[in-house]
């Protein structure tokens, strides 16, 4: 209890400058945690849906029907399936209206392009702000301890004798926007780093895909 009541009271009674550090490092912290039990369930969605969209694909059935049941879904496709959806709707667009000219592979690649950059656009959101709240944090816990620190000891000059328990409340409260900086840091790094590879790993899977539908359409072109 006594440690508790000596950490609220050295927040409770930190400069104004040192607790608005405290309280935008807090704010970061908390959307830091929103956008990764956010960013954690997106993920795993995708990759869920890949692996049933892949089991499907590979299945062997004709395209017109894996076509036909996924368009006829009332919400739009996603991921893996939304590139498929797209790109298979045009192919079967530009081939009913010129069936041997070469535009026909190319127009369906073209819009499959573009639905993988949508694709990586959206598995990216969020995650520069991760980065961002890793790099700046420390930085941030840092300029409040600075300032902490320079006006405990510039109130030492205004008394005739010095001592640490005069010192110690002003030091101790400085390093605690330290620790929220760290604390506010390491998650957002870690959460970075590991779903930055996720969405990467996920990005070469559309993209191995698109080629491998590619050919698929060439040789049903040719």
């Amino acid at each position: 209890m006594n440690a508790d009541l000596s950490l609220v009271t050295l927040i409770s009674e930190a400069s104004l400058l040192v607790k608005l550090v405290m309280l935008t490092l807090l704010a970061i912290s908390l959307y830091s945690w929103t956008i990764v039990f956010r960013k954690r369930s997106e993920l795993n969605l995708a990759k869920r849906d890949a692996d049933s969209f892949e089991d499907k694909f590979w299945s062997g059935n004709e395209l017109n029907k894996l076509y036909e049941d996924i368009s006829a879904r009332p919400h739009s496709s996603r991921g893996m399936e939304g590139i498929f959806e797209v790109g298979f709707k045009e192919f079967v667009r530009l081939k009913k209206s010129a069936p041997t000219s070469p535009v026909v592979l190319e127009g369906a690649q073209r819009v499959m392009r573009i639905s993988l950059a949508r694709e990586i656009d959206q598995l990216e959101v969020s995650l520069p702000f991760l980065a961002t709240a890793g790099s700046i944090s420390p930085y941030i816990g840092l300029f409040g301890t600075v300032w902490g620190i320079m006006n405990s000891f510039m109130a030492l000059g205004e008394v005739q004798q010095a001592t640490l328990a005069m010192v110690a409340p002003g030091i101790a409260e400085a390093l605690i926007a330290t620790a929220m900086g760290l604390f506010a840091a390491i998650p957002a790094v870690v959460a970075y780093n590991r779903y930055s590879n996720k969405v990467e790993r996920l990005i070469n899977r559309y993209d191995t895909f698109l080629e491998e539908f590619s050919s698929i359409l060439q040789r049903q072109h040719s």
